[in-house]
């Protein structure tokens, strides 16, 4: 089997259920003995932080939820046994019962390429605030108070919010995850 004809695919699949329907898929390829047509099925992810109970915790969130990569030759048995997984809705880009249609080796490179960039930049999150802007205050001693953005220093992470206490406008240095966008 040469690599040249496995390309890539995209299932679709119930969304939040993909890591238990990537091992049913795994399962299933082994099980009928078809492991040479499948090289790699991935679900691409990215890290998220959030604060919960004033600890920070990464959590690992689908960057497309719904779709699985898969790398395969798609002759024979294996497109049916991949629909006939449970939780799996079909192949995406297919007409109904049709062909499955391969991603373009483009696509696949800047997929793959952003998840690649996820992974290494895990620590790097884009600066989700402008000055001027009204946050409110979700962490801290200060939960609950709301205030507006003066300074975003990006490196450290921080941003000076006035607050209003006790009727007088006071500078606090707050984390970007100490702090929400006012609704």
């Amino acid at each position: 089997m040469t690599e040249k004809t496995k390309k890539w695919y995209v299932v679709r699949a119930i969304s939040g259920k993909e890591n238990k329907i990537k091992k049913y898929i795994e399962d299933e390829i082994l099980r009928a003995g078809l492991k040479d047509f499948v090289t790699q099925i991935l679900i691409p992810t990215e890290k998220v932080y959030q604060i919960r109970n004033g600890k920070k915790i990464s959590k690992e969130k689908s960057f497309f939820p719904g779709y699985i990569l898969i790398e395969a030759d798609l002759s024979g048995e294996v497109p049916h046994i991949i629909r006939g997984v449970n939780g799996v809705i079909g192949f995406l880009g297919a007409e109904k019962r049709g062909n499955p249609l391969p991603l373009r080796m483009a696509e696949v490179n800047r997929i793959l390429g952003k998840v690649d960039e996820l992974a290494e930049s895990e620590e790097e999150m884009n600066v989700p605030y402008v000055v001027g802007e009204n946050i409110k205050v979700i962490d801290g001693p200060f939960n609950g108070f709301t205030g507006a953005i003066e300074k975003i220093n990006e490196e450290k992470r921080k941003l000076e919010v006035m607050v209003k206490i006790f009727g007088r406008k006071q500078p606090l240095e707050l984390s970007f995850l100490q702090v929400e966008k006012e609704s």
